[in-house]
């Protein structure tokens, strides 16, 4: 059979839609399986599709759909080093020892820290927090700051980074060094005195996908029996998992089994709006409703990362572990104000690095741009849009004379980190590393050409450059009428979404567009009709920016097939139900 005639035809018959992209519908095989769902388990038909999707069995739907922490909780101590790490920090917090802190400057970094920070204030212990500069220091460890933390403090805690931190590590004499990380470990482990890390080389990889916020989480737990052996009792660890969900989902780690426990409990415990910090970040980006997993990545998320990016990097690590009100509304606040700065930055970066790349051309197997004064805290978001632009994974560097500091991104299925850390090993790069989904690297102006090229090829060894432009890929399809809050409710049973266990999207076809105008700034209000009486509202952010919104703004009357997520819009107490607008095509006659 040749490679054209395995290709499902598009679904609707959407070969290009306004946007470009072709429509994918379930297939054959999954409408099968999502109708033997529906029947065994009486669920709707539009949840059982997307249970199907996720590869949910049907006699294990109500468990996924209900997950309970302590039935998916891994025990800690699987991992290397995990009871030598627990203990270690354990009699720092009850000795009273002198104990640093050592984050990276990004969410999961910062959620780490102020897991810690929380943790270690219940025994009435204030940490030393250490943040590096990205610009100034760049990721993880450095010998100087290390060598300067070791003079003044008995044990260093090393967050989200320091699994490759040799020489850094070694300059901490006098100290103990704890590493709680989950980047690719190399060959060889830093000089620590314990490094817990799912991604070390001689894991099992069963628990790869936790972010370091997890990480330390697990740590916490074990330290918590260790207390309890011995006839104490430690802080209440539910009450943190607010903070292991926010890094989970900003650090883009698969929802996927203890994963998705923690984001779904986390999401509960933020809405209980206990935390100062969390409460001063949603009132600052005036975010009127509990928490998602989509708030937590695009709202919450970026003004954590903010203040590593463009603004003081220690800002969202302080602000998530204070409990002074007062404190918390202003660090919010500036917070605020530098996500605001990051979006123009970013804005220029993106629209340079995108004309480089497209010239270049978007169909190789990686898709990458540098450029001079492009600023180390946006190239990575920058990354994120070239991923999506083209499917593939991509590389966006900034260079300060001979010297370039990139950040990648990945598909799905291609593992990033570990082809970077071969360019470093093989010497097309000064360093580099991360874990399969992003990573970072260091090179020269010379050796730019030959590494992207190297990594062109690693990357297509991979399967990366197979797929085309990123197709829209639906659940199926709802008519208006079918659309009510308590099918978007049971759906969201099946959630949280994100990374591994994308939200569901569903088509609505043949759909008359009954109102439609501009909000904001760039964003669409439309409202559509099935010609039967039956009405749906629905918001396309951005949409006015690209070919979307100008198109059903100009409709004319004119059918359209329209697609997107289904969410509940709360509004002066009132919840309805709402298309969030993902594409439109024109419904044939």
């Amino acid at each position: 059979m040749n490679q054209a005639a395995q290709i499902p035809p598009a679904f609707l018959g959407v070969e290009a839609s306004l946007t470009g992209r072709r429509w994918v519908g379930p297939g054959s095989a999954l409408d099968r399986a999502a109708a033997a769902m529906a029947q065994t388990t009486s669920l709707p038909e539009a949840l059982a599709r997307v249970l199907a999707r996720l590869g949910v069995a049907p006699q294990d739907a109500e468990s996924y759909l209900a997950p309970r922490l302590r039935d998916l909780m891994p025990d800690p101590r699987s991992l290397r080093d995990m009871e030598p790490a627990a203990a270690r920090i354990l009699a720092a917090a009850t000795g009273r020892q002198r104990i640093a802190i050592f984050a990276d400057y990004d969410v999961d970094g910062g959620t780490s820290a102020a897991l810690l920070v929380s943790w270690l204030r219940h025994f009435g212990m204030v940490a030393t927090l250490y943040v590096p500069d990205r610009i100034d220091e760049g990721y993880g460890p450095n010998a100087p700051a290390m060598q300067a933390l070791a003079a003044a403090h008995d044990l260093i805690i090393c967050v989200d980074c320091g699994t490759l931190s040799h020489e850094a590590l070694a300059a901490a004499k006098g100290a103990d060094v704890v590493v709680l990380d989950h980047h690719l470990g190399g060959e060889t482990l830093p000089p620590a005195l314990a490094v817990v890390n799912p991604n070390r080389q001689d894991e099992s990889g069963d628990l790869a996908h936790l972010c370091a916020a997890g990480v330390v989480f697990l740590t916490l737990v074990e330290a918590g029996r260790q207390l309890r052996e011995a006839g104490s009792a430690g802080p209440d660890l539910m009450a943190l998992l607010d903070l292991v969900a926010l890094g989970t989902v900003a650090d883009v780690a698969p929802l996927i089994g203890v994963n998705r426990a923690f984001v779904r409990q986390g999401l509960k415990v933020m809405a209980r709006r206990d935390r100062v910090g969390l409460v001063a970040l949603c009132d600052a980006a005036r975010l009127d409703t509990a928490p998602t997993s989509y708030h937590l990545g695009y709202v919450l998320g970026p003004r954590v990362n903010a203040g590593g990016r463009v603004g003081r990097a220690d800002l969202g690590a302080r602000l998530l572990s204070t409990t002074d009100p007062h404190e918390a509304a202003a660090m919010a606040e500036r917070l605020d104000a530098f996500n605001t700065e990051r979006r123009e930055i970013e804005a220029r970066v993106r629209d340079a690095a995108l004309d480089q790349a497209t010239t270049r051309g978007l169909d190789a197997p990686l898709t990458w741009a540098a450029g001079d004064g492009w600023h180390a805290g946006v190239v990575g978001i920058v990354a994120s849009r070239l991923k999506e632009q083209a499917n593939r994974p991509a590389i966006v560097i900034g260079f300060d004379g001979d010297a370039g500091k990139g950040s990648g991104r990945s598909v799905a299925g291609v593992d990033l980190g570990a082809a970077i850390q071969r360019l470093a090993r093989e010497g097309l790069i000064e360093k580099g590393g991360g874990h399969k989904m992003a990573a970072g690297l260091s090179l020269t102006r010379a050796q730019l050409e030959p590494a992207m090229a190297r990594l062109s090829d690693l990357l297509a060894a991979q399967g990366a450059g197979l797929n085309g432009p990123a197709d829209l890929r639906l659940d199926g399809a709802l008519m208006p009428g079918a659309v009510q809050t308590d099918l978007i409710e049971a759906l969201d049973r099946a959630g949280p979404y994100g990374a591994g266990a994308p939200a569901p999207r569903f088509a609505l076809p043949d759909c008359r567009i009954l109102a439609a105008r501009e909000v904001g700034t760039g964003h669409l209000k439309i409202t559509v009709g099935d010609g039967l009486g039956a009405r749906l509202d629905g918001i396309a952010f951005g949409a006015m920016d690209g070919p979307l919104g100008p198109a059903l703004l100009a409709h004319g009357g004119a059918r359209f097939h329209v697609a997107g997520r289904l969410e509940i819009n709360s509004w002066q107490g009132r919840q309805s139900p709402q298309l969030a607008l993902s594409d439109a095509a024109p419904a044939q006659p």
